[in-house]
């Protein structure tokens, strides 16, 4: 793998607080990467220290290449249009080729017509960041939640984009939320928790882990609860149940079965639900798992 961004070792600190606990990775020449954790877990200082926006307190970040950026926060004033700010873009970059016609088209944007800024939808919006992002053919171009707020056609339009720029050989670092839109389009992705990597890999691998999950809905006379159990772990009531969590299925539902017959409790019902992509996520954004 060609590699066009390394980090290791990452440490960034505020104050007392340190946000940054030894983040290492690579991403390669034209992957789309995936930077996944819960609110707090360090994605967007991670993003501003890549950017160079914050400076690191130890360890090293290697670019190769020109980086663009699409914040997640952005604006412009309120009355200038498309081709207006994509032409006044170009004049700043060292690639002037073009017309901002010419590229407010590429990305859809012809439709605007001579709209101010102001009047725009979210959706247009985000395409219109998009465009300035890659004036100047970045190496390596970062997306922090690029689709957040849009509608399903605005988001599909989007992606449509992220995949042309992947294949005119662009990097892409995309942070998102959405484990739908993180499958569709990411090669490899990384979930972010408390500061550290709690996951590595691609989303076929994260799948594959959450199909392995299960979890047992029990419903007995008298709960189990404070029963400990070496095929599962107790997760707590839900609606009458106890639920538990298993990786082994089969192992899990003798052992319960047998003890609650070994107490002679009738069972009354049992419900068994398989692990999402979604709730694999969440368990391994959330405290409580070793790291991966």
């Amino acid at each position: 793998m060609n590699t066009v961004l390394r980090v290791e070792g990452l440490t960034k600190s505020y104050g007392d607080i340190t946000v940054l606990k030894g983040v290492s990775f690579t991403v390669g020449r034209g992957e789309i990467f995936g930077l996944l954790g819960a609110n707090g877990a360090g994605k967007s200082t991670l993003l501003e220290c890549i950017e160079q926006l914050r400076s690191i307190d130890s360890g090293t970040i290697a670019v190769e290449g020109r980086i663009g950026v699409q914040l997640q926060s952005a604006s412009l004033p309120p009355n200038i249009r498309a081709y207006e700010v994509v032409t006044l873009f170009r004049k700043w970059s060292k690639n002037k080729a073009g017309t901002g016609e010419a590229e407010a088209g590429e990305f859809g944007l012809e439709d605007l017509g001579r709209k101010p800024y102001k009047d725009m939808s979210t959706g247009q919006k985000r395409r219109l960041h998009l465009a300035l992002a890659v004036i100047g053919s970045p190496d390596i171009l970062i997306l922090d939640e690029p689709t957040s707020g849009l509608d399903v056609a605005g988001r599909l339009s989007l992606h449509s984009v992220i995949r042309r720029l992947k294949q005119q050989g662009t990097t892409i670092l995309m942070a998102s939320h959405d484990m739908a839109e993180v499958e569709s389009l990411c090669d490899r992705l990384i979930i972010l928790r408390d500061g550290r990597i709690a996951f590595s890999g691609t989303a076929q691998e994260l799948t594959r882990n959450a199909a392995g999950l299960s979890r047992i809905y029990l419903q007995t006379e008298r709960s189990l609860a404070g029963q400990a159990f070496e095929q599962c772990r107790y997760e707590g009531e839900r609606q009458g149940y106890s639920l538990y969590s298993a990786g082994n299925l089969r192992d899990a539902l003798l052992e319960l079965l047998t003890t609650a017959e070994q107490q002679e409790l009738a069972v009354l019902d049992v419900r068994i639900a398989h692990a999402t992509l979604e709730q694999r996520f969440m368990e391994l954004a959330s405290a409580g798992e070793g790291e991966h």
